[in-house]
């Protein structure tokens, strides 16, 4: 079935989008400075893993909007979750109360990834949904005006401060309240008989049986590893360089995003779903050889690896959301969806949480000022090797058939 966008739709699509991650943004990008101002040393790794420990629940999740409830409906029911939990961890003085509010929080948030490209390609054609998925990156980048206006208006920088989960809590409620106006999109597994492995969210694991399908996943979970290093770590190398704006320099690479975003859809028709994605991997390659760089004398690089984000998101991972939606069962959307998330954002984040936290720790050491400083250089040029080995697997065992805009366009 050819579906079609109304500008209607199109509208309550983008605003979903842009507050969705707006709401993420704003408190992620300087978490690990704010746990580093507060010596919570032994507690970091857990804090930062809150991600990836709450995408453990996105399969869950999908399996609800699959099979109970509307899609829209789950996601503003969980956005209202998240912005009491998340003005909770404001409030909270301890680095154990933050890691429980926050993994609360979070459990909430993240299978919404998946939940909200469940929703925009059941209402759009999936080769579409890049130019819907753009405004989760313009809300990603306007979440860096919070530093901005608190700088110019009040003389204070709120990064590394409790004062972003505030604002996170607040964009939770208006993204509550979007996601309600949503086009509706019901359950489409309700006639399935239910079990155990519905009940988990994990039906969607029968899809590995297809090796393309189980190679991108397997690729893309280790894939987070070295990614989750700019994701997770990326404030405390740009606090160790010197820089003052760390949530606005960070975003940086969200507002090249924007562009990258719209060109997935042209470059998926033109080369293909395969080499779309490995586009994507190389970028990560460039990303941490400007790093390596960038650690050394070279400063400008820096900003090289910041502003490539905008292609390894927009061709690697979300150009992964496109071949899911264009692979998986109509009535096994948001379990797919659900498990890319459970992979990615959830496995090979976490396992990169402890990695690359034990890599630094390895590499560098506090200061006076309690910045991590020392061979960064290492660290990037680890990380680098690392993407380069993927690259070279995903490019190699990597072969879908899904190579033309109209292939399985029923599907997904």
């Amino acid at each position: 079935m050819q579906r079609t966008l109304t500008m209607s739709n199109r509208i309550k699509l983008s605003a979903m989008m842009f507050l969705q991650f707006m709401m993420f943004a704003v408190f992620w990008g300087a978490l690990a400075t704010y746990v580093t101002n507060q010596k919570w040393d032994s507690m970091k790794p857990w804090i930062l893993s809150t991600m990836p420990l709450g995408a453990l629940a996105s399969p869950v999740m999908g399996m609800i909007a699959d099979r109970f409830y509307n899609s829209e409906k789950v996601l503003a029911m969980s956005n209202l979750v998240v912005a009491v939990l998340l003005f909770m961890a404001g409030r909270a003085s301890g680095s154990t109360e933050v890691f429980v509010y926050l993994l609360l929080a979070l459990l909430f948030y993240m299978p919404s990834w998946g939940l909200t490209a469940t929703i925009a390609m059941a209402n759009s054609p999936a080769e579409q949904f890049p130019q819907i998925r753009v405004f989760g990156s313009i809300g990603w980048v306007a979440s860096m005006l919070f530093s901005i206006v608190a700088l110019n208006l009040f003389g204070t920088t709120i990064d590394g401060t409790s004062i972003p989960f505030y604002c996170g809590s607040a964009v939770a409620v208006l993204g509550a309240v979007v996601a309600w106006m949503c086009p509706a999109t019901p359950p489409q597994g309700t006639s399935r008989k239910f079990s155990v492995i519905d009940a988990l969210g994990l039906r969607s694991v029968a899809l590995m049986k297809d090796r393309n399908f189980a190679v991108f996943m397997l690729v893309s979970m280790l894939a987070m590893i070295p990614f989750n290093i700019h994701f997770a770590f990326l404030s405390d190398f740009l606090a160790a360089k010197g820089f003052k704006l760390l949530t606005a320099t960070n975003y940086i690479g969200q507002a090249g995003e924007m562009g990258f975003m719209l060109l997935v859809t042209v470059a998926m028709r033109r080369f293909g779903v395969k080499w779309s994605i490995v586009a994507g991997l190389a970028a990560m390659v460039v990303r941490y050889a400007a790093y390596y760089l960038g650690a050394g004398d070279m400063m400008p690089a820096i900003y090289v690896g910041i502003l490539v984000h905008g292609i390894i998101f927009g061709f690697f991972i979300v150009g992964g959301q496109v071949y899911i939606g264009k692979t998986a069962p109509a009535d096994m959307q948001g379990q797919a969806q659900g498990f890319y998330a459970l992979m990615t954002f959830g496995v090979g984040s976490l396992i990169g949480t402890f990695v690359n936290n034990a890599m630094i720790n390895c590499y560098t050491t506090r200061n006076a000022q309690d910045l991590l400083i020392g061979e960064w250089d290492k660290v990037w040029m680890i990380s680098a090797a690392s993407s380069v080995v993927l690259l070279v697997i995903m490019t190699l065992l990597f072969n879908p058939k899904l190579e033309t805009p109209n292939a399985s366009s029923s599907n997904g």
